[in-house]
């Protein structure tokens, strides 16, 4: 048997009859285990399953779909199966407006300082979650200066002329919202019509409108999503690049160079 499905019937105590791999993970490996009993779980691998499972439980207790944790320990994840039919598209107004509201409800959900009870990692990219009281300060520190050894230096140069200037650019005390954290389509579950599920989360507390970046940095909600959401605060579209700029960043030092247009894109939008 698989050494991860292992895991899992060693976990749950039961039969796996049959094991299956699910396409679509970046950075760990995902199968799907048919049990004796003809129920469908998955068990994933990952740099901390613990880590994740205690976002999944966090999203889950916000009201908002997420698959339920079955069994974790040190190396393996193993949940429940959400329904899915298809993926999140631009054209699914019923879908995008069922994303609006539940991703209204995720960002109900609020904490009295930035980021998370614990660091953790895309892959070998650290994700450092410090907490802090100044919003640009988070940014700048654990989201944008990282990247210094890791990029060019005349990128760098402009990468640190931003993190100077957030405080002109980021409000600097915007509600600690619950954020996803990694939120495109991908990782959007859905079926019949409605989103049945928030996967793969990289949470932390923070301005809502970073989730807004990633998910429209390769997706375009439509008007029906942005009806069901909240109000946008004033001067979102000048935020949107800066936001867009971390997933881009990720993107450049995980999967490499044909990413550098776009982190150099959205520097020029942001006037460096």
């Amino acid at each position: 048997m698989n050494p991860l499905a292992a895991i899992a019937a060693r976990l749950l105590g039961v039969e796996v009859r049959a094991v299956e791999p699910v396409s679509g993970g970046d950075l760990s490996q995902v199968l799907r285990l048919i049990l004796a009993d003809g129920h469908a779980i998955l068990v994933k691998n990952g740099p901390a399953p613990q880590v994740e499972a205690r976002m999944l439980r966090t999203i889950a207790d916000a009201g908002v779909p997420a698959p339920k944790v079955l069994a974790v320990n040190e190396t393996a994840l193993v949940l429940e199966e959400l329904p899915q039919e298809g993926r999140l598209s631009d054209s699914s107004k019923d879908l995008w407006a069922d994303l609006g509201t539940v991703l209204a409800r995720l960002h109900t959900a609020q904490d009295d300082l930035y980021g998370w009870e614990s660091d953790y990692a895309f892959g070998l990219l650290p994700i450092v979650n410090e907490r802090q009281k100044d919003w640009p300060a988070f940014w700048a520190e654990h989201r944008l200066l990282p990247f210094l050894p890791h990029i060019h230096s005349t990128l760098g140069q402009r990468l640190e002329s931003l993190a100077r200037d957030l405080p002109n650019r980021l409000p600097k005390n915007p509600p600690p919202v619950l954020l996803h954290g990694d939120l495109w389509s991908g990782n959007i579950l859905v079926a019949q019509g409605k989103i049945t599920g928030l996967i793969d989360p990289a949470c932390y507390y923070g301005h809502a409108e970073v989730d807004l970046g990633m998910l429209t940095l390769f997706d375009r909600p439509d008007a029906a999503f942005y009806q069901n959401y909240f109000v946008l605060e004033q001067g979102h579209e000048e935020r949107i690049a800066l936001y867009r700029l971390w997933p881009a960043l990720v993107h450049l030092y995980l999967f490499g160079g044909s990413y550098i247009r776009l982190v150099d894109d959205l520097l020029k939008r942001l006037g460096l």
